[in-house]
């Protein structure tokens, strides 16, 4: 059974490409680019990974976050932060509100395949 990722992120072209990158390689994945729909969409999937865009409109991807670990469906879910957002403290508070890795942006595909199969694994295991 393939394991299952969501993926939060606001722009179009940067969810797109998330998404056929882990399609690709034989993951479930369901794009998600409006934060308040973030926990119910994770609720239904049931993901096992969360990639999660920090600087989302209306709602911070920081929240968001902090509201999978609070959620007791959530809380194990591992959560792959990818943000533009790449200063002094940002690693500090991204890891504080509960996400288990991040990424600066731009994102290189080697290095985010290899943060997805760090945090769930290949397929198939």
């Amino acid at each position: 059974m393939a394991k299952r990722i969501l993926v939060v992120e606001d722009n179009d072209l940067n969810r797109k490409l998330f998404c056929d990158v882990l399609r690709a390689k034989g993951y479930e994945v369901l794009g998600c680019a409006d934060g308040n729909a973030v926990i119910e969409s994770a609720r239904r999937f049931r993901p096992d990974l969360a990639i999660m865009d920090i600087q989302l409109p209306h709602v911070s991807g920081l929240d968001l976050i902090a509201q999978m670990k609070s959620d007791a469906h959530l809380s194990a879910v591992p959560v792959l932060a990818v943000t533009a957002y790449a200063g002094k403290g940002d690693e500090d508070r991204i890891r504080a509100a509960g996400a288990e890795d991040y990424l600066a942006k731009p994102v290189s595909i080697g290095p985010f395949s290899a943060k997805v199969i760090g945090l769930i694994g290949l397929i198939g295991e």
